[in-house]
């Protein structure tokens, strides 16, 4: 269980660095919601315009919770959760918003919060037995686990793999 509960942290610090959820320079986009571009990416920063939803946008670069886009009015920053990385999409596929980190009614991503490390952070990471230790002392058991979902309401859902995942 240990060897396990490392493997699953190292692939969670890893991931950043191999599958980032957003590329860079060029991205297409589109507004979810109506929302404010600022001069900089701070919610007090100078409003410089604004996106409607459903605005096509080109995304230019992420910090943070921020996203510096180009529409065709104006270029300026807008919070993470206003917008949708790719075009309109009209194949409203269940699997799909699942695989993304998206879900709900909004399709909002709800993990903007956690801040990504970067490539030198990655590179300067040091093994901690002591925060390892604190951590596994946090896990539960699979029955303790049930017993919580079950008094909280959840069920268990079946879901079929994604196309190209080997069973």
């Amino acid at each position: 269980m240990k060897k396990y509960l490392k493997l699953l942290i190292l692939c969670a610090l890893a991931s950043p660095a191999i599958l980032p959820l957003w590329a860079l320079a060029g991205d297409a986009g589109t507004a979810i919601k109506m929302d404010s571009l600022r001069a900089e990416p701070y919610a007090d920063a100078k409003t410089v315009g604004s996106l409607n939803k459903n605005d096509a946008v080109e995304i230019l670069t992420k910090k943070g919770a921020w996203l510096k886009v180009k529409s065709k009015k104006s270029t300026g920053w807008v919070r993470l959760l206003s917008v949708k990385r790719g075009g309109a999409s009209s194949s409203g596929s269940a699997i799909s918003d699942v695989a993304s980190g998206r879900t709900g009614t909004g399709k909002v991503v709800s993990t903007t919060g956690i801040r990504g490390l970067s490539a030198e952070e990655l590179q300067a990471a040091k093994f901690n037995e002591e925060e390892m230790k604190k951590m596994e002392s946090y896990q539960t058991s699979s029955s303790n686990a049930q017993s919580y979902a079950r008094a909280g309401g959840l069920g268990a859902t079946k879901m079929s793999y994604l196309s190209g995942v080997q069973k």
